[in-house]
């Protein structure tokens, strides 16, 4: 007999194989009878910009795991195990992100941009049985997939789908869910009102492939003027299901659920990430190749790689996650739960802010401070200041600092696509793009945004978003004037 972490006992006899004896005892929950997941991974992402230059949105590290890659794992944990990918933008980087990951997965190339409800019959040409689909662009917590699994497969609607609460959310942003008793009753593209959004996950019986088919290409339930795009978005089809009767569930988030739309939700994703994975952590993990001095003072947990080290002097107050060969040392503060790539070199009196996420191949020297999200090989060699999320190859000069503080200590206001919006979260933070640089005592205004290789020179007070490929220098005015001695009085 085996008794699993939920009480549920398993008789070896009863199962066919040992593989499936393990697998029903490390995933904690009943068999899963939906084994195929629709992951969609083919728009352009333009309101992430810059970080969707050079990779597909879905293929962004969020605690230095790619989203897709988080979403295929925590699915193949589920028992969901045969994965096809839609991709077409950054086809190479979800590639990439999926490569080595767990599953049964396949690759279908949508060539245009049409739509959701598109992208996902492409997917679901020869599925079989009941299906997922799942937009790859989300963080979102294994408890809510695994809430959806168990609705559907407790009712088998025609389909079910993850909604989630709006809160601070402004519902003209999103797709707005009507929910009454745990029903879809309606949905409505980027509503006036409305207390939930759907959210991106979805789960079909083989006959609702119809109303994916017969969608008319457009979002019809909009408010008047809403003025839809020509695209054929899964909601609509989850509307034509509920006109002609047919029940669809709606099963509310119960944990971190957050649609990486534009660049803010970045770090809105990381901390709940970070949290989500200290609330998991339960003991240290240190290899006989790492090393902790005495003189460290440790406040957290700590997972460390091969050969990491936390040297003399070093503050870390909340968990850490350092990955092999990494080093944080000489008086080194982390003020927070902190989760950092290989080869990172943390040292010289440099603070980390909490909730922060450094990604490999990285290095901050010297009385640095930085918070939020950096990427793979960032440079904060000497007296930076940031806040903000920073792109692989980004190179900061001395004395960069990013200004986070308004004189009338409100949030700033953004374009996204000439639309004027104001983020609940982290608008005054700074966004680099990918391989960008700037120079010595450069300025950032806050919420502002420098594009993938661009570079902003030495003494630069950048008060408006830099393009992709532009380098913004400053024009010096010098006043020269006779000066000695005799203007002290000799």
């Amino acid at each position: 007999m085996l008794v699993n972490p939920l009480n549920y006992v398993v008789d070896i006899a009863d199962c066919a194989d040992l593989f499936t004896l393990i697998r029903f005892h490390n995933s904690g929950h009943a068999m899963n009878s939906i084994h195929t997941a629709i992951i969609l991974a083919a728009g352009h992402g333009t309101k992430f910009w810059p970080y969707n230059v050079v990779r597909q949105k879905a293929a962004f590290p969020i605690a230095n795991q790619p989203l897709i890659r988080r979403l295929v794992e925590d699915l193949v944990a589920l028992d969901v195990e045969r994965i096809v990918v839609v991709v077409g933008a950054g086809e190479a980087s979800v590639r990439a992100a999926l490569r080595g990951a767990p599953g049964d997965i396949r690759f279908v190339f949508q060539a245009a941009p049409q739509g959701t409800a598109y992208a996902a019959l492409l997917g679901a040409e020869d599925s079989l049985g009941d299906f997922l689909i799942v937009h790859g662009d989300l963080a979102t917590s294994r408890v809510n997939l695994r809430a959806l699994l168990e609705r559907f497969q407790a009712h088998h609607p025609l389909a079910a789908a993850l909604v989630d609460p709006l809160e601070q959310e402004d519902p003209r942003d999103w797709l707005v869910a009507f929910v009454e008793n745990e029903e879809l009753r309606g949905v409505e593209g980027h509503s006036r009102g409305g207390d939930y959004r759907l959210g991106g996950v979805y789960a079909f019986r083989p006959e609702a492939l119809a109303y994916l088919r017969d969608n008319p290409g457009l979002m019809t339930h909009v408010p008047v003027g809403g003025m839809p795009p020509l695209e054929a978005e899964i909601a609509q089809s989850l509307q034509l299901m509920i006109d002609e009767g047919e029940r669809v569930a709606a099963v509310k988030t119960v944990d971190y659920h957050i649609d990486l739309d534009k660049p803010w939700h970045i770090l809105e994703a990381n901390s709940a990430v970070i949290r989500a994975m200290s609330a998991e952590l339960k003991d240290n993990v240190i290899p006989a190749s790492a090393k902790i001095h005495d003189g460290a003072e440790i406040h957290g947990r700590v997972v460390l790689g091969a050969n990491a080290e936390i040297g003399n002097r070093v503050v870390v107050k909340g968990d850490l996650w350092l990955g092999a060969g990494s080093t944080v040392t000489n008086g080194a503060i982390l003020e927070g739960s902190t989760v950092v790539g290989r080869d990172t070199h943390i040292t010289n009196y440099c603070q980390i802010g909490p909730s922060t996420s450094l990604g490999p191949l990285g290095i901050y020297n010297h009385g640095c401070e930085y918070t939020g999200v950096a990427l793979e090989r960032v440079y904060c060699y000497h007296y930076c200041e940031i806040w903000g999320v920073s792109g692989m190859g980004a190179d900061f000069g001395a004395a960069t600092v990013c200004g986070n503080l308004r004189f009338d200590d409100g949030p700033t206001p953004w374009r996204i696509q000439g639309r004027l919006e104001i983020p609940k979260h982290a608008s005054n933070a700074a966004y680099f793009g990918d391989f960008c640089r700037t120079g010595v005592n450069t300025i950032i205004m806050p919420g502002k945004r420098i594009g993938v290789y661009s570079c902003v020179g030495p003494g630069v007070i950048a008060y408006e978003d830099v393009p992709d490929r532009q380098i913004i220098l400053a024009e010096q005015k010098l006043i020269r004037r006779e000066w000695g001695p005799e203007k002290y009085g000799w």
